[in-house]
């Protein structure tokens, strides 16, 4: 596909105007300059502090604080319904069932794909990197055939004057360019409003800084720091013999079966070193690193296993500062994105709209289910069929009436004597 526009304004004679077709490469560098331009962070270049390592989202993702923040808010969007409504004139928002987006979201999004699966995918990718795609084809009618998963790292975002098109490749192996209206992209701090930035890169130096203290920890624990200094005798026969004996006493040394004894010459020593004091900062800093990287994710400590924090009020209370610090902002930008993706002008216009089922995420107890049932039914404002419909128990005949409120009778049947005997 030429991504070029031809014709004359106007209808005049004029020759047609061609434009040059746009190249991954150079749409991809143009985007990098621009943002590094105005001062929007690193985007994988190298940290101008000598030494720390280069943050990429394939490195970041081996801290185990990375990958639990962006597992998390993953997971927790993919395991709750992500349900279509639209909004009434009256303010009431009406639940849509008879629509390929709902199904695709919530079903199978591609032929023995679970929707499940692609919602993670994206979104792990869309937290990790900053940019998330859904391949989403559709068929002559406008009507949504699939939604694919893409290999996240090699989709190419190309542009035409406003119109944006996207490279990659599909399941099936095929290299594809399509229109903008084919690709959910979900994109995070997006300073042009397309290209978007992953928050381990803008912090760059900061997660570098976690990184190399993790590092550091690693050689710790695999022997790769000095550990000691073998000073060696001048009463060698040969070279090879002195090699031979240093490696001797550097392999009792690492050895973990020792019993701690090294046999040496008289005029030779072996002296055990600690970690470097830069080791040391490092290894004592990883505790702030684990602080420092869930507050980029907006994540609660709780979350994470950081328990020394203490627990604010209850495991329930934990559940709601989570979904309000955390869940809302990223799946508020997830709903509004898929919105324009997956739904048309007039869909929208329409008040239709894409919403999380949070419920899933808070379920009561039994006990506390049961008292908010009774107190809605007996407040009044849910009929008691309502309130059996939401534990799974069919209707009953006398369940169609809204009871009446504690203060209040109930209206006698007619025939019937206030006293409770029959007429």
């Amino acid at each position: 596909m030429d991504i070029s526009r031809a014709g004359a304004a106007g209808g005049g004679g004029g020759a047609p105007r061609v434009e040059p077709p746009v190249t991954a490469q150079a749409a991809v560098a143009a985007g990098e300059q621009g943002l590094l331009a105005v001062g929007w962070g690193s985007l994988g270049a190298p940290s101008a502090v000598r030494g720390l390592p280069r943050v990429t989202p394939e490195t970041a993702a081996h801290h185990a604080t990375v990958f639990a923040c962006c597992n998390n808010i993953a997971g927790d969007l993919a395991k709750v319904p992500l349900k279509l409504w639209q909004r009434q004139g009256d303010g009431q928002d009406v639940r849509v069932r008879e629509h390929a987006a709902g199904d695709l979201l919530n079903g199978e999004a591609a032929p023995g794909v679970p929707a499940k699966l692609v919602r993670f995918a994206a979104v792990y990718a869309y937290t990790l990197r900053g940019n998330g795609h859904i391949y989403g084809p559709r068929d002559g009618g406008g009507e949504l055939m699939r939604l694919d998963i893409v290999r996240q790292g090699n989709v190419s975002m190309l542009r035409d004057g406003l119109e944006r098109f996207y490279q990659f490749e599909d399941g099936a192996g095929v290299q594809r360019r399509v229109p903008a209206r084919a690709m959910v992209h979900l994109r995070y701090m997006a300073e042009d409003g397309w290209t978007g930035r992953s928050p381990i890169q803008v912090a760059a130096e900061s997660v570098g800084i976690a990184l190399a203290g993790q590092r550091a920890a690693a050689r710790n624990a695999a022997g790769g720091t000095t550990k000691g200094v073998i000073k060696l005798g001048d009463n060698y026969e040969g070279e090879e013999q002195r090699v031979r004996n240093a490696r001797r006493i550097k392999d009792a040394m690492q050895d973990p079966g020792s019993d701690g004894w090294i046999a040496v010459n008289p005029d030779e020593d072996v002296k055990a070193l600690d970690i470097s004091a830069a080791d040391q900062e490092l290894l004592s800093s990883r505790k702030f690193d684990r602080e420092m990287l869930a507050g980029i994710y907006r994540m609660p400590p709780s979350k994470l296993q950081m328990l020394e924090y203490g627990v604010k009020a209850n495991g329930e209370q934990q559940a709601i500062d989570y979904l309000t610090d955390c869940l809302l902002h990223w799946s508020a930008l997830v709903e509004a994105q898929l919105d324009v993706a997956l739904l048309t002008r007039a869909e929208r216009d329409a008040g239709l709209f894409l919403r999380h089922d949070f419920g899933a995420l808070l379920q009561p107890t039994v006990k506390e289910q049961y008292e908010a049932l009774n107190r809605a039914v007996g407040g009044p404002f849910m009929l008691p069929n309502e309130a059996r419909a939401k534990i799974g128990a069919p209707p009953v005949a006398e369940g169609a009436t809204l009871n009446p409120a504690p203060n209040m009778t109930r209206a006698e049947a007619p025939g019937r004597d206030p006293e409770g005997d029959d007429a």
